[in-house]
């Protein structure tokens, strides 16, 4: 899993029918940029701003509930707060 941040969206015309993209920046647990920047299929219903956990690979498909999603990546929590070394960060900040 990743802890990411939504940037955006992605807007296409023609995709997996019932999938919402978001373009996502992997970001380290105090929220500074860290990685990537990719899409991801969200699952939870995230919006631009808040920060999330991103999956992978087949784990990705699973969290749609079939294996044969054509997808890479998959948004599947909300972060409401991370804590690293005791200090707590607020989610979306």
């Amino acid at each position: 899993m990743l802890i990411c941040k939504v940037v955006g969206h992605v807007w296409a015309t023609k995709k997996e029918e019932g999938l919402k993209l978001m373009v996502v920046q992997e970001i380290d647990g105090t929220g500074r940029k860290k990685g990537n920047t990719f899409v991801a299929a969200d699952v939870v219903g995230a919006g631009i701003g808040e920060q999330v956990l991103t999956v992978s690979g087949s784990t990705a498909r699973k969290a749609f509930g079939r294996d044969t999603v054509p997808v890479d990546a998959a948004i599947v929590a909300i972060i409401d707060t991370v804590e690293v070394n005791r200090e707590a960060a607020r989610g979306s900040e």
